[in-house]
Order: structure tokens, then C-alpha cells, then sequence
């Protein structure tokens, strides 16, 4: 069969060859189509795919996710359970506390307002000595103003220096002179017939306006006053108390206020020259006790020198008790000899007849040396002097 060609313009093809051409077309189409087809199938079940991993995934993310708010909510519920345990720990410790800080601050109350009880009380009694002291403060002050009661007070202290430092015999309180004048105390010294007087009545009166006074004018006023009574009453003591023979030409003159002794030594010097030129010894509370402890060394003194006569006669008389003493142990001494002596023959005695025991017992009986034994001991006797006898103590 001859062959034929188509003619495709100036290309000439061969009929077969464009039928191969076509088949292989079109199976390449197919299979492009087929390729294209799977292809598109892949990606639809590979979306399918991942869609339902996606899923899978979100689910056990769901599922982890509950899990975790479940473990979330279980440690929360535990924590607020711990929480709500140690909140009521916690306030009970608080309200334990604060129970006992309330009680320990009640009982400290107490005792603060027990102690402030107490004191208040000290304060009442305080008070209430306060008033009786005013009392008696106004009361001295009545005295002090009275001169009866000031010249009272005066005496009562001078007494009670006095009294208190001396024997009962060695002074007299409101003694009669030989000039019928009483002075406060007379103080009786040993071997002197003479006694030292005493006035307790000392002026007062211009002192008080001295202390008072507000200007220049009332202090010289006082000062004035003060120079005359001291005065007076200083020659007033000089004339009545100051007697020969029967008072020392010394008299004390007490003034019953440290403060006036001062104020006497600072602002009035005449006055202590005055009373020592009239030989008055102005005198405190307190100089009046050291001189009455001076008074008291001079008659324990004097009274000791009284003594001493009798205390050498008894010294004597102790000193033969002690000689007589003497010649009794020494008498009691030669006694003990004896008896000493006497106890070494009764033992020499005692040995003799153990031993003649002896020679009984055994048979050995040698005559001869015991009547020798015997002879040599008459004849040391004899040589010796005569043993004294025993004397007996006598008592006196």
C-alpha cells in the first residue's frame, strides 16, 4: 500500500507517526490529569489529615489543660485550706497574747493603783502630821510669846540636857541662895562647896522683831532692843547668882535656840565680850551638853581619885590572899610527896610479898640472904633522917 503523506502547509507528516504523536499526548495528558487528580486528592486528604491532628492535638491540649486546672484547683483548695488553718493558729496566738497581755496590764493596774493606794495613804498621814505640827508650831509660837511659857520651854530644855549627862546628886533645879534668889540649876561640884548656877530665862522678845524686820529702821529698832535686854539680863545674872562661897564666880547663861547663839556671835559681838567680862558663859543646847559632859569627866575623876585609897587596901588584901595562896599549895605540894612517898613503900611492900609468893610456889626458900637483905635495909633506915609526918590543911 503506497504510502501517503498530509500535507500541513510546507511540513509533510507522516500519518502513523502523528496518530503515535497523538496517543502519546494524549497518555501524557491523562497522566498529567491522573497526577494532577492524586495530587489534589493528597492535599485534600493531607488537610483532612492535619485537620484531624489539629483536633487531636486541641483535645489533649483540652484534656491537659482540665488536668492542670484540676491539679490547679485541688492545690488551691489546699493552700486555702493550710491558709484558713494558720489565719486561726495565727489568731489564736494573737488572742492567747493578747489575753495575757490584758491581764498581765490588769494585775500591773492593780498593783500601780495599790501602790498609789498606799501612797495616797502616806500622803493622808503626811498631811495629817503636817497639821498637827502646824498645831503645835502655832502652839510654840503661843508659848514663845508668852514670856511665862517661852521662860517654861527654856527650863524644860535645860532640864532635860542636864538630867540626861549628870547623877541625880550632883545638881538642884530651882535652888534658894542665901540672897533668896532661885536660879534655874545649880550643878554641885566634888570637893567644892561652891556650885555653878544656871539661867534658862533668856530674852526672846527682840530677837523675833530682829528676825522680822523689813527695813533699815525696825532692824537697828531690834538691835537696839536685843543690846538692852541681853545687857540687862547679863548684870541681872552677875548681881543675883554670882555670890562668893557659895556659887563659882562663873554662871552659864542658856539660850535655848542654835539660831539665836549664832545670830548672837554674826550680829552682836559686844554682847559675848560683855558676858565674858562678867564672866557669864552664854551657852547653846548643844555647848551646855559639852559642858556637861566636861562636868561629869571631872567628878568621875574626882570620884576615882576618892576610890583610889580603897582600891590599894583591897589590892593589899588580894595580895596576901595570894601569898596565903601560896604557902596552902606548897603545904598540899609536901602532902602529895608524902603520899607519893607512902604509895613507893606500899608498891615496894606489894613486890616483897609477890616475890615470897613466888618462893612458896616454888619451893626455893634461902633464909640466910633474906635475914641479910633485911639488915642492910634497918641500917639505911637508921642512916636516913626520920620521915615528917603528914600535916593537915587548916582553914582560916
Amino acid at each position: 500500500m503506497p504510502e501517503q503523506s498530509i500535507n500541513l502547509g510546507t511540513l509533510n507528516v507522516d500519518p502513523i507517526v502523528l496518530a503515535l504523536f497523538l496517543a502519546g499526548l494524549a497518555v501524557t495528558l491523562l497522566v498529567v490529569l491522573i497526577f494532577l487528580v492524586w495530587h489534589h486528592g493528597s492535599e485534600r486528604s493531607k488537610d483532612s489529615m492535619e485537620q484531624a491532628m489539629r483536633s487531636h492535638t486541641s483535645e489533649a491540649e483540652l484534656a491537659e489543660l482540665k488536668g492542670r486546672l484540676r491539679t490547679l484547683s485541688e492545690i488551691v483548695v489546699t493552700r486555702q485550706g493550710e491558709l484558713t488553718r494558720s489565719l486561726h493558729d495565727r489568731l489564736d496566738n494573737v488572742g492567747h497574747r493578747l489575753g495575757q497581755n490584758l491581764e498581765a496590764n490588769t494585775q500591773q493596774t492593780n498593783d500601780s493603783l495599790a501602790l498609789l493606794q498606799q501612797r495616797l495613804a502616806v500622803i493622808d498621814a503626811a498631811q495629817r502630821n503636817i497639821t498637827e505640827l502646824s498645831s503645835k508650831v502655832v502652839s510654840l509660837q503661843d508659848v514663845l510669846n508668852n514670856k511665862q511659857s517661852r521662860g517654861a520651854f527654856g527650863q524644860g530644855r535645860m532640864e532635860a540636857i542636864i538630867q540626861d549627862g549628870l547623877p541625880r546628886n550632883s545638881y538642884t533645879f530651882q535652888a534658894t541662895l542665901s540672897n533668896g534668889k532661885r536660879p534655874d540649876c545649880l550643878v554641885h561640884l566634888p570637893n567644892n562647896p561652891a556650885a555653878i548656877a544656871i539661867d534658862a530665862k533668856f530674852p526672846l522678845e527682840g530677837f523675833e522683831a530682829f528676825r522680822i524686820s523689813r527695813n533699815d529702821q525696825e532692824h537697828k529698832v531690834s538691835a537696839k532692843r536685843i543690846r538692852t535686854d541681853v545687857g540687862k539680863h547679863i548684870d541681872d545674872i552677875t548681881a543675883k547668882y554670882l555670890l562668893p562661897g557659895e556659887t563659882q564666880d562663873t554662871a552659864i547663861m542658856f539660850v535655848p535656840s542654835e539660831a539665836i547663839y549664832a545670830d548672837l556671835h554674826e550680829f552682836f559681838p559686844d554682847l559675848i565680850q560683855k558676858a565674858y567680862r562678867a564672866r557669864i558663859v552664854i551657852a547653846s543646847p548643844n555647848m551646855l551638853m559639852l559642858a556637861v559632859q566636861t562636868m561629869q569627866a571631872i567628878m568621875k575623876d574626882v570620884k576615882m581619885r576618892e576610890a583610889a585609897g580603897l582600891i590599894q587596901r583591897e589590892v593589899t588584901h588580894i595580895v596576901d590572899d595570894v601569898h596565903r595562896l601560896r604557902e596552902r599549895v606548897n603545904k598540899l605540894q609536901n602532902h602529895f610527896g608524902l603520899v607519893n612517898k607512902d604509895l613507893d613503900q606500899i608498891l615496894i611492900s606489894s613486890d616483897k610479898i609477890s616475890t615470897r609468893g613466888r618462893k612458896i610456889e616454888t619451893l626455893d626458900f634461902d633464909y640466910e640472904a633474906e635475914k641479910a637483905l633485911e639488915k642492910k635495909k634497918q641500917a639505911q633506915k637508921k642512916s636516913e633522917n626520920p620521915a615528917p609526918k603528914t600535916e593537915l590543911l587548916a582553914g582560916e
